[in-house]
């Protein structure tokens, strides 16, 4: 099929789901029980587009309110240009936060979208340089005792995958011996082998970081993800210089500025991105043009079913996060979520778009908005 190039936008829709996790969660600063996912639809040429965000139900109102009237009418075939638009109409709601996930589920339900209207799977439309991508399992959350730390990471090894990590900076680092001896034990479960990353979610001061770290180092821990507030650059710098490990951050960038201080500073030696939080697929794109122009990689930040398809087709991918819930969630949200084989991802080639179809009826319970 071929669509016109006048195709237009004739309806964008959201709804709001939030699924139950299977245990208590949470990392080194936050707690939850249940995951929120806020799914937005783009119809255009008998073709309907699917995007999501793991955000706040109150996101839905701004796609509502703000964003939808910007997209519909507009060619279906040209997303960047709708991206922009909806930029500038929430100039006075300010960008960050959830204007920049509400931004962001909409511009993947218009490139998924593209993709269907032109019949190719999403990564095919936009050039890959690769068939497929590297993953790391995701999750060791804090409020695991050691036995359900023991089984994830055991599963993870069953399923093949050869990089993992870890929640530590627990209780805003206040528990740096029960972090310590966390990551010891998956040391010890995974062997040497196996890469393993911890994620202190910005639960450390700059100089608590160095002192983890060192031992981290010792450990043989090659990913140390904010080690500080991703705001602080210093604190960055700082544990990025005195350590072995490589320190990441930029998950909570939502405009390229964010993207560029990080790289510009010196702050990183790998950038995250979430294409769910900094303006969907369209951000992702310019994000990982900055990284590359400061001769670094990007890492994908959780979302595996979205980020299954950027992964091909960006050069300078270091791996993408196969997050224990969002793996979850997709799995009961969509049909067609991909499945990770031998530690790598592979999108469908045969599927058009993101090659997941919500599955509308039977997560209905789920529905809060």
């Amino acid at each position: 099929m071929t669509a016109a190039p006048d195709t237009p936008v004739r309806g964008v829709e959201v709804a709001v789901y939030q699924v139950p996790t299977d245990l208590p969660e949470a990392d080194g600063t936050l707690r939850w029980d249940a995951t929120t996912a806020v799914v937005v639809r783009a119809r255009a040429g008998g073709r309907t587009g699917t995007g999501w965000t793991y955000a706040d139900a109150a996101t839905a109102a701004v796609v509502r309110g703000l964003l939808a009237g910007v997209v519909e009418g507009r060619s279906a075939l040209h997303p960047q240009g709708a991206t922009h638009a909806m930029a500038r109409a929430a100039r006075n709601a300010g960008v960050p936060g959830l204007v920049a996930m509400a931004i962001s589920a909409v511009d993947v339900a218009l490139w998924d979208l593209k993709a269907r209207l032109l019949d190719l799977p999403l990564a095919a439309l936009l050039g890959t340089v690769r068939q497929d991508s590297p993953v790391y399992a995701s999750g060791g959350f804090t409020t695991y005792d050691d036995a359900r730390t023991r089984e994830q990471l055991a599963g993870w090894l069953d399923r093949g995958f050869d990089r993992v990590k870890v929640k530590i900076g627990e209780s805003w680092g206040g528990a740096e011996g029960r972090d310590l001896a966390r990551t010891r034990l998956a040391r010890e479960v995974v062997g040497d082998g196996v890469d393993l990353l911890v994620d202190a979610n910005g639960g450390y001061t700059a100089k608590q970081a160095v002192r983890v770290g060192r031992e981290l180092d010792d450990l043989g821990v090659v990913w140390f993800e904010e080690p500080v507030s991703s705001e602080d650059l210093a604190g960055l710098r700082l544990v990025r210089r005195t350590l072995d490990c490589d320190v990441a951050a930029g998950e909570y960038g939502a405009r390229i500025e964010d993207f560029a201080a990080l790289c510009g500073t010196g702050a990183v030696d790998c950038l995250q991105v979430d294409a769910s939080r900094c303006g969907g697929v369209t951000e992702w794109l310019r994000a990982a043009a900055v990284a590359a122009g400061h001769g670094l990689e990007v890492s994908a930040h959780c979302v595996p079913t979205l980020h299954a398809h950027l992964g091909p087709a960006t050069p300078n991918l270091r791996h993408l996060e196969w997050f224990h819930d969002h793996e979850r969630v997709e799995a009961r949200l969509f049909d067609g979520a991909p499945e990770p084989r031998s530690g790598r991802v592979r999108p469908d080639p045969g599927a058009p778009g993101l090659g997941v179809t919500l599955r509308e009826a039977d997560v209905a319970e789920l529905r809060i908005g």
